[in-house]
Parts: structure tokens; sequence; C-alpha cells
């Protein structure tokens, strides 16, 4: 009955500030741009308080964006069968894999050979190596691919916990160092094609971007590692050979990522074959399945599935859709305008503090595609170097470390079920700000010198 009285009250609590969220909202934006942030606002609370279990909170927009009228039922329900969704499920089908042959005792083992053998070089070392792979293949599939090894180097729920940030949070770091690292760094490089400017070098954007990226991982990194004992990890030490399993297993991973790797090159030659990121990840997770493999079972491994982060991704993807169908996007766009009198260093922090804080609830990639061409209207009516402000509200995009439906890498840690919200909340709310006066400064005093 006390647990009852208590989930109540949060429930209470998360409609509550819907309503305060609501009525403060309704003097500025139209009844459904309102209902949408008051909704959003119940919802975050929901996932933090867990008031309901985080696969409830996050079916709810299929009853609530309808009854709303913010989103038809259809329009809503169409977000959870996003490709991401499907690369998610493939790469964790691997990951259950790699955990039932055991496979990953090996690996873990060989990472501790490479690296200090204590928790604080473990999250150096696994921040950096998912930084460096994220820069070359997507945040999402490197997250995935590390966060079944990284679980597994102790048995301490709090180490478990920093080690799964750390690789969440190194991906989303590591992910801006090239243009392709990351979706919204792309979609910089196509709206800056469309709009007749100059494209910004490969070599030119990692001489850019490198060092605020070097920074970043120093930041996560320390973070994390505070309050951390500098003691020996246990070494798994296992020196048997690999068994006929673990090793189908890893031939599975390594051509998983020989075809990654070739994915971006290849892609004007196999095109036509229709194969995308997505598709490969799910293929592979699948073939597992099947023979010769046959290291899955359905019957056996379905449970292991977390089926309430898809539902997260597809949370987090009807909320993007419904910022942009509402008008509630280009309506807070337009509110940056307003801001064109200020001081234009004042103003790269304005905008990037909207850019973060609302990428933390909506896709970034979304976010980044309705909200470019604004600031590339304000940066000429401001006179501000137009390539500077939009890189700058780029990479915050990238920069959201508070909320699991922020990026894929911290949704992918929510389901490795040893994060919860509070924790990523209290490491992220510092990260976002750490990150924010990194970006304006580097951009302020080093990105102006290149740019000008």
């Amino acid at each position: 009955m006390i647990e009852h009285k208590e989930q109540i009250k949060k429930i209470s609590i998360g409609i509550l500030i819907g309503l305060l969220v609501f009525g403060i909202s309704i003097s500025i934006f139209n009844p459904t741009q309102a209902s949408l942030l008051g909704l959003i606002a119940m919802m975050v609370v929901l996932w933090t308080n867990e008031g309901l279990p985080l696969a409830v909170v996050s079916l709810l927009p299929i009853i609530l964006f309808p009854a709303f009228s913010i989103l038809n039922t259809k329009a809503t329900a169409i977000n959870y069968s996003h490709p991401i969704i499907y690369l998610f499920l493939g790469g964790f089908l691997i990951a259950i894999a790699v955990e039932k042959t055991n496979l990953h005792t090996w690996i873990a083992d060989k990472i501790l050979s490479l690296f200090p053998n204590t928790p604080r070089g473990m999250i150096f070392s696994l921040a950096i190596t998912s930084g460096l792979l994220s820069s070359i293949l997507s945040n999402t599939t490197t997250t995935l691919l590390l966060m079944s090894i990284a679980l597994f180097i102790t048995e301490d729920v709090k180490l478990k916990l920093r080690f799964a940030l750390a690789i969440a949070y190194g991906a989303s770091v590591g992910g801006i160092m090239t243009p392709i690292g990351t979706p919204p760094n792309l979609i910089l490089l196509g709206i800056m094609s469309d709009k007749g400017m100059d494209a910004i070098p490969f070599f030119q954007w990692m001489w850019m971007v490198v060092p605020l990226a070097v920074l970043m991982f120093i930041v996560v990194s320390m973070l994390l590692s505070l309050g951390v004992p500098n003691v020996p990890l246990d070494r798994v030490n296992d020196k048997k050979p690999l068994e006929k399993n673990q090793k189908k297993v890893l031939y599975i991973i390594g051509g998983l990522i020989f075809m990654l790797l070739l994915n971006a090159p290849m892609k004007p030659f196999w095109s036509g074959l229709g194969l995308s990121e997505a598709g490969m990840l799910l293929a592979a997770g699948l073939i597992l399945f099947a023979p010769p493999f046959n290291i899955l079972e359905w019957m056996e491994d379905k449970a292991k599935i977390p089926y309430r982060i898809m539902f997260l991704f597809g949370a987090g993807f009807s909320i993007a859709k419904a910022f942009s169908e509402t008008g509630l996007a280009s309506e807070v766009a337009s509110y940056l305008i307003t801001m064109t009198e200020l001081h234009p260093i004042l103003l790269l922090f304005a905008v990037a503090m909207l850019i973060t804080f609302t990428t933390e609830i909506t896709s970034n990639t979304a976010l980044i595609s309705i909200m470019l061409p604004v600031i590339y209207s304000v940066s000429i009516q401001t006179g501000i170097n137009t390539t500077l402000f939009m890189m700058v509200a780029t990479l915050c995009a990238s920069y959201a470390f508070m909320l699991p439906i922020a990026t894929p890498p911290n949704a992918i840690a929510m389901s490795s079920g040893v994060v919860n919200v509070k924790s990523m909340m209290k490491y992220g709310i510092i990260l976002n700000l750490v990150g924010i006066f990194c970006i304006v400064m580097i951009a302020e005093f080093f990105w102006k010198g290149i740019l000008s």
C-alpha cells in the first residue's frame, strides 16, 4: 500500500508540473504547442522519478498526442518503427550473443591488457575508444558494440554505471570529430551547399574540432572518475583458446565492422542494393539464429531484448515529429530573431543553450534540420560569421548528455540496466554546461581566426 501511495505521489507530481508548464506556455504559444510542452514536461518528470515504468511512459504519446490533437494515431505510431530502432535491435542481438558465449570475458581481458588496470584507467580508455570509433562509425553502432564488453569488466554496480556512461558520452564527444561522424554534421554540410557557402574541407574540420573533443574527453573522464577508488580491477585472465561458438560471434562482429567501414566509400557503388547501417546490424543480429551459427534461440533469448528502450526511441522520434508538425520548432527559432541586438558572443551562448537543451527532448537530427536555416538568416542579420554560427549550433546538437531520449548512446546506456535517469541527469547537466562553454569559447577564440 505504501508503494502504491508513493507511486501515486510521483504520478501526481508529473501531472502537476505538466499543467504548470502548460499554464506558462499558453501565454507564449498556441494551445496545441502549449499542450505539447506540458505533455513533454510530464513525461520527463515520470521518466526521472520513475512514477511509471520507462516503457509505459514511452508509449504515452500514442495515446496523448491524438487526444490533445497534436498528431493523429498513425502519425505518432509510425515513429516507433524508425530504422534506428532496428539498428539498435540488431546491435543488441549481437550483444546478447557475446554474453551468451562468454566472449566478453576474452575481449575484456584483451582491453585490460592494453590500458591501466584500474577503474580510472578503464573510464578514460572506454571514453576515448568509443569516441575514436564514433568519428568513423555511427555513435549508435559504436555504443552497441562496446557496451556489452564494458559491463563485464567488473561486478561493481557503481563502476558499471560509470563505464556505461563513459562509452555513451565518449561516443557523443567523438562523433563530432569528422564531418561523417554524426548526422547533424552532414546536415550542416548539405545546407551550406544549398546556400552556396564554401564547404569545410575534411581535414580543416578535424583541425578545428579535435581540440574541442580532446578537451571534452578529459572533462568526461575526470568527472566520471570522481570518487572512484584507484585500485586494480580483477583481471579475467582467461587464457583458454576461443571456443567454436565464440569464434562464430567474433567472425560476425569482424565482418560487420568491415562492412560498416566500407559503407561510406562504397555507398555510390552498392546503393542499388539498399544497404544501410540499420540493415547491416539487423542482418548480423538475425543471422545468429540461423545455421551454421545457431547461437541464439528465440524462446530462450527474447526476454533479454530491451523492448523498453525501443519504445523510448519511438517516444523521442514522436516528440521530434510533433515539434515539427505543430510549428513549435519554428516558433521557438523565431525568438532568436529578437536576440539579434545582443553582443555576438552572448548570441552564440543563447543559441548554444537553446540547441543543447532542446536536443534533450527531441531528435538532434530533426532539430538541426529545422534550426540551421533559421540560424543562417539570423547570422546574416547580425553580421556574425555564418559558418561559425552554424558550426556552434551543429556541435551543440550532439552534446546533449542529460536524458536518455537526447541521443541514441544515452538510450543504449539506459538499456544496459545499470544506468538510471537520475544519475544521467546528475552528470549530464554538468557536461551540458561545460560543453556549451567550451564550444562557444573555442568558436570565439580559435575558429573565428580560421573562418574569417
